[in-house]
């Protein structure tokens, strides 16, 4: 039911394929924010299990289609479950399983009680941080049983990673969700981990099962999917390589130009594109605020 007074009640929905046991950290992480009851996956043809005994509400989709097809025909999936979710809910939230929304847990224990605090916005964008491993001085594997950031201390802000996650308005997200076509708003406080290169090994074995994916219907080919794992892992060695801890300042929200950094184009509204890669070859290191270590 929606709420009118107090913490907005808010859905958080993802898709998952065969995402092993981060899926089940997604689910935590969310459930302390939403509550379980209202965690949405949509299971992709999971063959290794990690889509099993949730406690959420799981929804085995068919094969979809591949190829160019593949992503327009998810954001229409995603964005009939989202209008259905609104009918009933104040929000919606979608996020990949490796996209992490935090806040200043000091300042606002949840997500909903920022979007209350914030007076509801329509629609909500994210500061957007690709977490980065950076093996040197960080241990790898990635320990999924312990908080994150006390492992993991690098990021670089991406603004590709800055989408409109999250949602009031019936207005359909759009290229990968990274796009809106409604306005929105980065809100400065509002982080989102992405933790596609947090880990080194995990990299190389997502970024080899994708590459399978792709080689096999077409999927994302034009994008990092379409890269040999042996590729994606080169790029990363070369830009973790020789990296000074000391030198490396805290990211300062108030560096970004947020104003000027969604355009409109096409119909939507959208940060810039710049893919994964170029981002993570070009966009400075920085670290993790400290303020958000215990917040994952």
């Amino acid at each position: 039911m929606r709420s009118t007074t107090g913490r907005p009640e808010v859905a958080v929905i993802t898709m998952a394929r065969d995402e092993g046991d981060l899926l089940s950290l997604w689910v935590s992480h969310y459930a302390r924010h939403v509550g379980i009851d209202n965690l949405v996956v949509l299971d992709d043809n999971s063959v290794d299990g990690s889509t099993e005994g949730l406690g959420c509400t799981v929804h085995r989709v068919p094969q979809l289609k591949g190829g160019l097809a593949f992503e327009p025909v998810r954001m229409r999936l995603m964005n009939g479950i989202a209008s259905g979710l609104l009918a009933a809910y104040d929000y919606v939230v979608f996020v990949d399983v490796d996209e992490f929304l935090v806040t200043d847990p000091a300042v606002y224990p949840t997500l909903p009680d920022l979007l209350e605090d914030r007076g509801r916005p329509e629609a909500v964008g994210v500061m957007g941080l690709n977490v980065l491993h950076i093996p040197s001085v960080e241990p790898e594997p990635l320990d999924l049983g312990r908080p994150l950031l006390e492992q993991r201390s690098f990021a670089k802000f991406t603004p590709l990673m800055c989408k409109p996650s999250i949602k009031r308005v019936n207005a359909g997200w759009a290229v990968s969700s990274h796009g809106l076509k409604a306005p929105y708003a980065i809100d400065p406080e509002l982080f989102m981990l992405h933790l596609k290169f947090a880990d080194r090994s995990r990299l190389a074995e997502v970024a080899r099962l994708r590459n399978e994916v792709s080689k096999a219907d077409g999927r994302a080919e034009e994008a990092s999917w379409g890269k040999e794992a042996d590729q994606v892992l080169a790029i990363f060695d070369a830009v973790v390589a020789d990296v000074d801890p000391a030198a490396v300042p805290e990211f300062d929200p108030a560096t970004a130009d947020l104003d000027d950094m969604v355009i409109f184009l096409n119909g939507r509204h959208r940060t810039p594109k710049q893919g994964q890669i170029a981002a993570l070859r070009n966009q400075p290191l920085t670290r993790i605020p400290q303020r958000l270590v215990g917040s994952i």
